[in-house]
């Protein structure tokens, strides 16, 4: 298997990339790869690029851009994630998972019963460390854009496109009534509540956003499984 690095510059056929040094790291001492060692290159604005390491040492580590890729595989439509503030170790799941998955990006928000509360400097780290698991994400599964990651402060910052959907276990549309919806929309975001569920007041606020609540089996999913679960579904039913 060939490795996959996400370069964030532009990419030019026969010229040199310098890797930072966690990247030649990881080259040199856990992939063991050397000088010569192919490897795959990409920078989120579509198609990879193969190329080659010329250079791996402690201090320098370089590779060439030989050929370029029209390559996509990327879903054919759109699908958001709205998380809410839940665990860290949760969120980690779901953006690990969601990016395998194939979403368009990701809108962690603060709800009435979220149990994560993050600020300045602590609220900076963190999205420094959920964006690096996004791009190991991407990279490992051959992905050629990087899912986008916004952080909100309340629900009444979100904005909705397309069909817009907030998972709830009561008073909500049963998931096979919205089937020919979810085959058909262009554009999808998926709202999914913290371990305590959305709160009434959660639910009044997302609704006046244009969220339908929809229900998905008999069962109450946790909130890191909820997202992943109902992306593979949509999938299996749009065959993509």
């Amino acid at each position: 298997m060939i490795c996959r690095l996400y370069i964030e510059q532009a990419l030019q056929l026969g010229s040199p990339v310098t890797l930072p040094p966690d990247q030649g790291h990881y080259l040199r001492q856990v992939m063991r790869l050397q000088a010569g060692d192919q490897v795959i290159l990409f920078n989120g604005q579509g198609g990879e690029y193969s190329g080659h390491i010329e250079q791996l040492t402690k201090t320098d580590s370089q590779c060439i851009v030989d050929a370029f890729s029209e390559i996509s595989r990327e879903l054919s439509y759109e699908l958001y994630i709205v998380q809410a503030a839940c665990r860290s170790e949760k969120i980690e799941s779901v953006l690990q998972k969601g990016t395998e998955l194939g979403a368009a990006g990701f809108h962690i928000v603060q709800s009435e019963r979220s149990s994560l509360q993050l600020t300045g400097n602590r609220l900076d780290k963190r999205l420094n460390r959920w964006r690096k698991i996004i791009i190991e994400a991407a990279e490992q599964c051959g992905r050629t854009h990087i899912p986008k990651l916004t952080w909100n402060d309340s629900l009444l910052s979100l904005s909705s496109s397309g069909l817009s959907v907030v998972l709830h276990p009561h008073e909500a549309r049963d998931w096979n009534k919205l089937k020919p919806e979810l085959i058909t929309a262009s554009n999808i975001t998926l709202a999914i509540g913290p371990e305590g569920g959305w709160s009434s007041r959660d639910l009044e606020c997302l609704k006046e956003k244009n969220f339908q609540p929809m229900s998905f089996g008999s069962r109450i999913l946790r909130t890191e499984t909820a997202a992943p679960a109902l992306l593979a579904a949509i999938q299996a039913i749009r065959n993509d």
